[in-house]
């Protein structure tokens, strides 16, 4: 069974995955289309940190970040043992249950062209390609979704 959990992200299990997945990034990124944040910057209050396991061992992550007009997932990250299980599409459903428990009825993401897998899954997921929000511009590599929520 599949636990989607609040976490700290400055624990040992959640730095391991946030380490692995930013290390995926920065392989496949340059500085300047890396976008993640930082361990210390995702445990800020404005973020909901969550990570998923079966048993003991933690396979993903997952965080929203709250503005007042939507949502945004960040560090969205399951292991390559754990993919093909159902992981991502728990803290997918983590996710968007939280952006609704904040009044939330939009969230957005970037991530990137590379990762097909990811795209897919948020495709499967409902969200659809949209253009830069907030901060963000266009860098050559960013993908960015997004998703009106129903409400629960």
């Amino acid at each position: 069974m599949i636990l989607v959990e609040p976490n700290d992200p400055l624990s040992a299990e959640a730095s391991a995955l946030l380490d692995a997945s930013q290390a995926l990034m920065r392989r496949l990124y340059t500085p300047e289309q890396n976008n993640f944040l930082s361990h210390a910057e995702l445990a800020k209050p404005d973020i909901r940190f969550f990570t998923a396991r079966i048993g003991t061992e933690t396979l993903g992550c997952a965080a929203l970040k709250v503005f007042a007009e939507y949502g945004e997932v960040k560090s969205f990250f399951v292991t390559d043992a754990a993919r093909g299980r159902g992981i991502g599409a728990a803290l997918m459903r983590q996710i968007e249950d939280q952006a609704r428990a904040e009044g939330l009825s939009l969230l957005k993401l970037e991530t990137g062209d590379a990762l097909a897998a990811a795209v897919r899954l948020y495709s499967r997921h409902g969200y659809t390609r949209c253009g830069p929000y907030g901060d963000y511009e266009e860098n050559g590599s960013s993908v960015f979704m997004e998703k009106t929520l129903e409400s629960a």
